[in-house]
């Protein structure tokens, strides 16, 4: 898979880059966890996810974060991560300008960036936040929620319960227009520990976006 060096607000981001044949390939990046506690682009969550959009015909960027890995500058409490993010989305839509569908997915601080970044670029027309981590960060910026998307965690989370991730897509459901799904794997903690469970996230993310891509709404 190539690895490239694409520019981002603080100096060079480093990514993982996999392109389809088709010109017209719909697009997605991933996003991975928080920085500070050991998330880079590698982790096996956000890799899983990598390949579950790749295997569906997306050409796919994944990419570490500021301060991360290869990729320059420090960590910025979110606010600079979500310009990463715009960075990552804009070169990817740069070498993809007929791509019909743009997605974005993200892993536990990921999902945040993610979502931040949902309500800034309307072009992305579905998302997946994986172990959303209601508990630790405001999500009210979504109102509205532009697009519909999956959120997804396992029933033994203990770094983002549960309980937080309910209450959050109860307040996205009052929402018009859009369509949130919620789905739960049983047993599985915040990093779906087990291939089992693995498995079953990768399986039920895969089963969303095929059939989203055949739906027109958004």
């Amino acid at each position: 898979m190539p690895e490239v060096i694409f520019p981002g607000p603080e100096g060079r981001l480093e990514g993982r880059y996999h392109p389809q044949k088709e010109k017209d390939a719909p697009i997605a990046i991933v996003l991975h966890p928080h920085p500070q506690f050991g998330g880079t682009m590698n982790n096996k969550v956000v890799y899983n996810l990598h390949y579950a959009f790749y295997n569906m015909g997306f050409t796919v960027l994944r990419f570490n974060f500021r301060g991360v890995g290869r990729s320059q500058g420090e960590y910025d409490q979110g606010v600079g991560e979500l310009s990463d993010a715009a960075s990552a989305l804009d070169y990817l839509q740069s070498m993809n300008n007929n791509s019909k569908h743009c997605w974005v997915a993200g892993f536990s601080f990921g999902a945040w960036i993610g979502m931040q970044l949902l309500m800034r670029r309307p072009e992305i027309t579905g998302f997946i936040s994986v172990a959303p981590p209601a508990n630790m960060y405001d999500f009210s910026f979504l109102a509205p929620c532009p697009s519909s998307g999956l959120m997804i965690n396992g029933t033994n989370d203990r770094v983002a319960p549960p309980a937080d991730t309910h209450a959050l897509v109860n307040k996205l459901h009052e929402q018009k227009e859009i369509t949130i799904t919620h789905t739960e794997i049983e047993g599985a903690g915040h990093f779906f520990e087990t291939e089992e469970y693995m498995d079953a996230m990768v399986g039920n993310v895969t089963n969303y976006v095929k059939r989203r891509l055949t739906e027109t709404t958004r």
